[in-house]
């Protein structure tokens, strides 16, 4: 006799709806967050003479964000255990666009220097903070692709940055006595603020608070999720993860690229301008295609490690990849379409290494100490961010050239991928 009850919904449907539901806004702050940091390399083209800052002094305002971003970044994702991340976001975006706006109004280095603390300080518990989230709602499985989806938001917003940003520099200068500068900071910076209060009212804290999911699919979700945490690192603590040389090792590496993805998010403009590329319009647009290029490959090379389901040769290829682009660098220097090419070759290799990299940590860290383990990473990682700015900037005061600092931060990463080949899964999942 034929059966003619309606098929059981697939167990990929909720996740299906999860995804939907929460990630558009997910990436949408997360791409609000990254102009908030991409735009100061952008505004240095304006506001260097009137505020009578060197390169040095930019390094320092460029790094000093990383300095508030470490100090408080692992209290910061272990608090949004205790309150949510509705809460947790409402909090960070709104401060942190808050002291972007400020920054229009500095009129001395300290001044600015105390606003990019802040923004810091802010934006300390935002990345990690939502890589935690997620963990809460997709299981292993799913969280590679989760992970990616967010972490697009990097190169997109750099697509966005770069027209957007020397669009207001030029076309608002003047207006109501102000610079072109001071007006990138004030409409950039709003964004956060308004993008705060729709996540307080927006995004549930946990599946169990969900109106999209049915009393059936919060039962599923919950069910993957506890046999996920039947893994041998469910019962890890915080304090497990701290004492773990894995924990450190993890952070050695992300040490190593956030240091090296520095030189895409700040200095991209000063590195086209000083190849030739004289108009903010110009360096605008190349910048947007260098950001296009690192948003595709990062999809392409998601998929093709998902597919194969292999980990460590993506990264390493990657990483390398990344650090033979950057050694190239003065090989195309005073040629502005060689400097793009050259740094869309580095795009591809740095986005794609940010999506593929924290597959890891959700795997290292069980239940217990994934919410202070990802965020200890991530802040021990930040502090490259915090060094590599104010390496260049003296670099460049001492010798009058980029190159060599950014041919030693690629040394630097080329060597950690032999601590990535050694932490992360091959194709069969096999680890060390």
């Amino acid at each position: 006799m034929l059966d003619l009850q309606p098929a059981p919904r697939p167990v990929a449907a909720p996740y299906h709806r999860a995804a939907l539901s929460l990630t558009p806004l997910l990436l949408l702050c997360y791409i609000v967050a990254m102009i908030d940091r991409l735009n100061v390399g952008y505004a240095k083209l304006q506001f260097m003479n009137d505020l009578r800052f060197n390169e040095a002094d930019f390094g320092m305002a460029a790094g000093i964000l990383y300095i508030g971003y470490i100090l408080f970044e692992v209290p910061s994702n272990l608090l949004l255990e205790r309150v949510g991340l509705r809460a947790t976001l409402l909090r960070i975006m709104a401060i942190w666009g808050g002291a972007t706006i400020a920054m229009a109004f500095a009129s001395s280095r300290w001044e600015f220097f105390g606003a990019r603390f802040l923004i810091g300080a802010a934006e300390a518990g935002f990345f990690p903070g939502i890589l935690y989230y997620l963990t809460l709602w997709f299981p292993n499985a799913w969280r590679g692709r989760i992970t990616s989806l967010f972490a697009i938001g990097v190169p997109i917003s750099g697509l966005i940055a770069g027209p957007a940003s020397s669009w207001i520099m030029t076309s608002m200068a003047g207006v109501a006595g102000l610079r072109g500068w001071q007006w990138l900071f004030m409409i950039e910076g709003a964004p956060a603020i308004l993008l705060g209060v729709v996540a307080w009212l927006h995004l549930p804290d946990r599946p169990a608070t969900a109106r999209f999911l049915s009393t059936e699919e919060k039962r599923r979700l919950e069910q993957d999720l506890e046999n996920d945490a039947g893994s041998a690192t469910a019962s890890c603590t915080f304090n497990d993860a701290l004492r773990r040389p894995r924990t450190y090792v993890l952070a050695l590496i992300y040490f190593t690229f956030y240091a090296a993805q520095s030189v895409l998010l700040l200095w991209v403009p000063t590195l086209l301008r000083n190849s030739g590329a004289r108009s903010l319009s110009e360096i605008g647009w190349r910048a947007a295609a260098i950001f296009l290029a690192g948003a595709m490959g990062m999809a392409l090379v998601g998929w093709n490690s998902d597919r194969t389901q292999e980990r460590r040769w993506h990264l390493v290829i990657c990483g390398l990849g990344v650090s033979a682009a950057y050694l190239a660098l003065p090989l195309a220097a005073q040629r502005p379409d060689a400097t793009t090419l050259t740094l869309m070759a580095a795009s591809v290799g740095v986005f794609s290494f940010l999506a593929l990299f924290w597959t890891l940590p959700a795997e290292v860290f069980g239940k217990g100490a994934r919410a202070g383990g990802i965020a200890l990473v991530s802040s021990i990682g930040a502090s490259g961010s915090a060094l590599s700015p104010t390496l260049i900037g003296w670099t460049q005061v001492w010798t009058g050239s980029l190159f060599g600092a950014i041919s030693a931060l690629a040394a630097c990463f080329a060597a950690s991928m032999v601590a990535v080949y050694y932490s992360a899964p091959g194709r069969r999942g096999a680890r060390l």
